[in-house]
């Protein structure tokens, strides 16, 4: 029944406004309106991911979003550079580095969108 549909998915943010900056501007990603108080998330070679605004929004506890990156050091550092902030985690699954990278194959680096919502850059061939 679905096996030609061009599926795509979406997640929830609190301001849309916010997260429209952020896409844009921090991450780089073309970001329509799609005047329906929605937004598209344009990526290359993907399909458009749908933004939508919940007034009683909690963030994902998982990743909603992942960005494959040839140089995960070189990606943690542009974004460092732009105030994101990358998640810490020393537990018996998951241990980051002091530039919030667990190294490993893959490689992979998480951080939280205005909303909470938790992304990720992710080497995912080491060189």
């Amino acid at each position: 029944m679905f096996k030609n549909s061009k599926a795509f998915s979406g997640f929830s943010v609190d301001d849309l406004q916010k997260a429209k900056e952020f896409y844009s501007n921090i991450l780089g990603l073309e970001v329509v309106d799609n005047h329906m108080g929605l937004l598209n998330l344009h990526i290359l070679g993907s399909n458009n991911l749908l933004i939508y605004p919940k007034p009683n929004h909690i963030p994902a506890t998982y990743t909603v979003l992942n960005f494959p990156v040839a140089d995960i050091d070189e990606a943690v550092r542009q974004l460092t550079n732009k105030g994101v902030k990358f998640e810490m985690y020393d537990t018996d699954h998951i241990k980051t580095d002091e530039n919030g990278i667990s190294r490993g194959k893959p490689s992979v680096a998480w951080f939280r969108d205005p909303a909470g919502n938790i992304l990720s850059v992710i080497q995912l061939e080491e060189e």
